[in-house]
């Protein structure tokens, strides 16, 4: 009997750490789900405009701005990452408060300034959906 029990308890010890190290895998696994259900959600908020910014670039609406201005970093904001979608001409010379050429040019004298295919030309910073009564394009 003394050896059935000793058997059964090295039985035992064997199957401790393998329920320990399944507790560990299915905790370490759910947190990863937690994570990727959250950076999933995070990267569809930041580019809930994506749609909106691509029909802007289609429709030839164009945002010029500057790098040091604060008005066009709100604007940027308004869009998040979709931001990138948005055709955008940066008229700030790296390093002055000069203007380059192209946006001297286009006639543009404030930050930001959107001009329109219409051929309309307003400055300002615009919520998206001001953008998208201009344009016809749903945020």
């Amino acid at each position: 009997m003394s050896e059935e029990r000793r058997r059964r308890q090295e039985a035992r010890q064997e199957q401790a750490p393998t329920r320990v190290s399944r507790k560990v895998v299915v905790r370490i696994a759910a947190v990863v789900a937690v994570g990727l259900v959250l950076a999933l959600l995070a990267y569809k908020h930041s580019h809930r405009y994506d749609a909106f910014a691509k029909c802007l670039a289609a429709k030839q609406v164009q945002m010029y701005g500057a790098y040091w201005c604060p008005h066009c970093a709100e604007q940027k904001e308004a869009f998040d990452a979709s931001f990138a979608y948005v055709p955008y001409v940066e008229c700030g010379i790296p390093g002055s408060h000069a203007e380059q050429k192209v946006c001297k040019d286009a006639g543009v004298q404030r930050f930001p300034t959107w001009k329109f295919p219409n051929g309309d030309t307003t400055e300002g910073v615009f919520t998206v959906d001001e953008l998208g009564a201009r344009t016809g394009c749903s945020p």
